[in-house]
C-alpha cells in the first residue's frame, strides 16, 4: 500500500512538472498570481519548482522516507500559497498547479491539502512499512505497470474518439467538386431534355450510375430517396445504356451527380459516397440557382 501510494504521488507531482516545463514561460508568468512580479525572478523560480517537483517525485517513486516528508511539505506549502492567494482577491487567475493553463480556485488549495495529508500519513507510517530489497522493486514495477496500462487505456479511448471525430467529419462533407471535370457550370445542357419535368419540380438531378459500380449499389437507396422529392425531377443515367448521355457530360466517373435548372443549366456536379454528399449537391445548386436569378 505504501509503495502504491508513493506512486500515485510522484505521478501528482511528475504531472505538475512536466505540464510546467511544456509551457514554461506561460507557468513563470503565473508566478504574478502569488506576487512574484519580477520576470527574470519568475524564471528562475518556475525551473526551481519544476525541480523541486521533479526530484520529490524520484525519490517518491524509489519509496524514500525523506521523500514522503518533503512531499508533505511540499503540497502544505502549495495549499497556503494558493489560499492566501485566493483570500488576496485573485480567484481566476493563472496558478500553474497543473500546467501554464490551470487557474486559481478554491479547488487548488483543498487538492494540495488532501495530498499533503496523504503524504504526512505516508511519513509517519500510518499504511504501514513498505516492503524491501527485491520486494519493494518488484511492487514497485507492478504498480508502474498498472498506472502504464491504465494510461494506455486512456490514449486508446482518445485515440477511438479522434477517429470517430474524423469518421464524422469525412461523413460531413460534401461532395467532390472538380471544375475540369463534368459538365461546365452556369452553361445549357443539351442532354438535359432527357430529364423529367414533373409539375412542381423546381430542380433537375442527373445521376451518373454504373452495373459495374459497388458504390453506386451502396448509394442507390440514397438516389432513390433523393428521387421521391416531387420537387426535383430525377434520372439515373446508366455507364453504358446512356453512354452517349455520358460522353456529353463529360462525367468522369460514377458515382456521379449533376444538379441542373429546369431550363438544363448546370448549377452544382460532384462525385458522392453517400446521401449527405448527394444533398450538398443539391443545397449548393439551390444557392447558385438564387444566385443566378438575382443576378438576372
Amino acid at each position: 500500500m505504501t509503495t502504491v501510494i508513493s506512486i500515485w504521488l510522484a505521478l501528482a507531482l511528475g504531472a505538475s512538472a512536466a505540464l510546467k516545463a511544456s509551457r514554461v514561460e506561460r507557468a513563470g508568468e503565473a508566478l504574478a498570481t502569488y506576487g512574484i512580479a519580477s520576470t527574470p525572478v519568475q524564471r528562475v523560480g518556475v525551473w526551481v519548482l519544476i525541480g523541486i517537483e521533479a526530484i520529490v517525485a524520484v525519490g517518491l517513486l524509489a519509496v524514500l522516507g525523506v521523500a514522503q516528508t518533503a512531499a508533505a511539505l511540499l503540497f502544505l506549502l502549495f495549499a497556503l500559497a494558493t489560499a492566501t492567494a485566493l483570500a488576496a482577491g485573485r480567484g481566476g487567475r493563472p496558478c500553474a498547479c497543473f500546467g501554464a493553463e490551470s487557474t486559481l480556485g478554491w479547488l487548488a488549495p483543498a487538492r494540495a491539502l488532501a495530498l499533503a495529508g496523504v503524504a504526512g500519513a505516508l511519513a509517519l507510517g500510518v499504511f504501514g512499512a513498505g516492503p524491501f530489497g527485491y520486494a519493494r522493486w518488484l511492487t514497485l514495477g507492478l504498480s508502474l505497470s498498472i498506472v502504464a496500462i491504465a494510461a494506455l487505456a486512456v490514449a486508446v479511448l482518445a485515440l477511438a474518439r479522434e477517429v470517430g471525430v474524423l469518421r464524422l467529419s469525412a461523413g460531413e462533407r460534401g461532395a467532390l467538386e472538380i471544375p475540369e471535370e463534368g459538365p461546365e457550370l452556369g452553361e445549357v445542357q443539351p442532354w438535359a431534355q432527357a430529364l423529367p419535368r414533373d409539375s412542381g419540380a423546381v430542380l433537375l438531378l442527373a445521376v451518373f450510375s454504373s452495373d459495374g459500380c459497388p458504390l453506386c449499389r451502396r448509394v442507390a437507396p440514397a438516389v432513390a430517396h433523393v428521387a421521391g422529392d416531387p420537387l426535383l425531377g430525377v434520372r439515373t443515367f446508366d455507364e453504358h445504356v446512356d453512354a452517349s448521355i455520358w460522353a456529353r457530360a463529360g462525367v468522369p466517373g460514377s458515382p456521379y451527380a449533376v444538379a441542373l435548372s429546369l431550363e438544363g443549366v448546370a448549377l452544382a456536379k460532384g462525385t458522392f459516397n453517400n446521401l449527405a454528399q448527394l444533398e450538398s449537391v443539391l443545397a449548393t445548386a439551390r444557392r447558385r440557382d438564387r444566385t443566378l436569378q438575382v443576378a438576372a
